[in-house]
């Protein structure tokens, strides 16, 4: 066994036991550079006086680990991780495996040997870019919000946005997938959370303007804080919108998002989900409760800070559009290209009356005047009245022009001018 077959740390020991011998060095010197206790120190140098250098490479060299698992089972397993598993990682492919297959294996291990045929591709290690801001202390102080656009169904449908809710911490998700990062897809990813913790103090979110808008100028003239329709019903329920000025302050969610974007669609693409319908239930029903028992942790503090929430009936009135609205002196209201005929009050017309055009998700509809609301029927629009004409065909213009003779060009301010610029010397 030569030099060159030991490993780079044997061969620095032997480098330094070797200064040992020439005795440039004390053997507790020589622990010192080696990094080992001193009693192993001269473990290693008995070995290297009766042995050389050669004595110093460890026993097992070239030897298969007495854990090693059997190499049939190896091949049973990574067959089964390409039958079934392909494209899965580590982690995903060990815990179907285990609950789908029976066949229990460490995901390092499988890693390992994933990487030694070629099913799996180390990943480039990034560069860290600032320090992690610390969790709140929490469960419900802070819940972050996102949407994620993403080829969720993998071809089998088009794009759609998961609405995805994580609590700071804790790390409980909830999710939604839609059609976009609409009003309505953050109202109910929201509603769906308060059903099930209650009312968090405050949501963490993008600029994005479904939920939080710049001023405009009438408004910056008047003082006027810009609340968007969802800023609206978070007021409602006195929840605080915090925006993010960067994707990396909100890291918890869009981590989340990533690890959705490998988790959840391999898991829909098993059961070919293709519509949001089927994609919502599966995530009430399966993906969430195994995903939060798996990634969430406890709080720094017991106490939960959600706060109750309210019945169903203050939520309806909660989760709806409200836009102002004037009423005309025939008692319509024009609202979304519509003609809302109000019951009228009185036989007067309003001067200048406002209401309040409240509508639901499901296109319902209801007009608050006063605070009350008011009966109403939808009409037609008003048909455009026709341009009265008195001719067919209007005159050509007339060609004639007046002789020099003619009593326009002989009097009048012209005509003084005239004789003026004459008379002049």
């Amino acid at each position: 066994m030569g030099r060159t077959a030991l490993s780079k740390k044997e061969l620095g020991r032997s480098g330094v036991l070797a200064r040992v011998k020439a005795g440039e060095l004390l053997v507790k010197d020589g622990a010192v550079l080696m990094k080992v206790s001193d009693r192993q120190a001269k473990r290693l140098w008995k070995s290297y006086r009766t042995g050389g250098a050669a004595s110093l490479k460890h026993g097992n060299e070239g030897r298969a680990s007495n854990r090693a698992r059997p190499a049939k089972e190896r091949k049973k397993i990574l067959r089964k991780v390409e039958e079934k598993y392909s494209g899965f990682g580590p982690t995903l492919a060990a815990e179907h495996l285990s609950s789908e297959d029976g066949l229990a294996v460490h995901p390092e291990t499988l890693r390992r040997w994933m990487l030694s045929t070629g099913q799996w591709v180390k990943a480039r290690k990034r560069k860290q870019h600032r320090q992690r801001r610390e969790r709140r202390a929490h469960f419900g102080e802070l819940v972050q919000m996102d949407g994620s656009f993403h080829a969720w169904y993998q071809g089998r449908s088009a794009k759609a946005c998961l609405m995805n809710m994580v609590d700071d911490a804790t790390s409980v998700v909830e999710a939604l997938l839609g059609e976009g990062e609409t009003i309505w897809a953050a109202a109910r990813v929201l509603r769906q959370w308060i059903g099930k913790y209650g009312v968090p103090l405050a949501l963490y979110t993008d600029w994005k303007n479904v939920y939080l808008r710049e001023p405009t100028e009438k408004e910056l003239l008047h003082g006027k804080v810009p609340v968007t329709q969802f800023g609206r019903m978070c007021q409602k329920l006195d929840i605080r919108i915090i925006a993010a000025n960067s994707p990396q302050a909100k890291g918890r969610v869009e981590r989340g998002n990533s690890t959705h974007q490998d988790r959840l669609i391999k898991k829909m693409g098993r059961k070919k989900i293709r519509t949001h319908e089927a994609a919502n239930q599966f995530l009430q029903e399966e993906y969430l409760a195994g995903h939060n028992a798996r990634f969430a942790r406890e709080p720094a503090s017991p106490q939960d800070y959600h706060r109750k929430p309210p019945c169903a009936r203050e939520l309806e009135q909660v989760f709806c559009l409200e836009t102002e609205r004037s009423i005309s002196n025939d008692w319509v209201v024009r609202y979304e290209n519509r003609y809302l005929q109000l019951e009228r009050t009185t036989d007067y017309p309003p001067r200048q009356a406002k209401v309040t055009v409240c509508e639901w998700e499901d296109e319902r509809i209801e007009i608050r005047y006063k605070g009350k609301a008011r009966m109403h029927r939808e009409i037609e629009a008003p048909q455009p009245r026709a341009a009265i004409r008195l001719v067919d065909r209007p005159p050509k213009p007339s060609a004639w022009k007046p002789p020099a003779s003619h009593p326009w060009r002989t009097t009048g301010p012209a005509a003084l001018l005239r004789t003026t610029a004459s008379a002049a010397p």
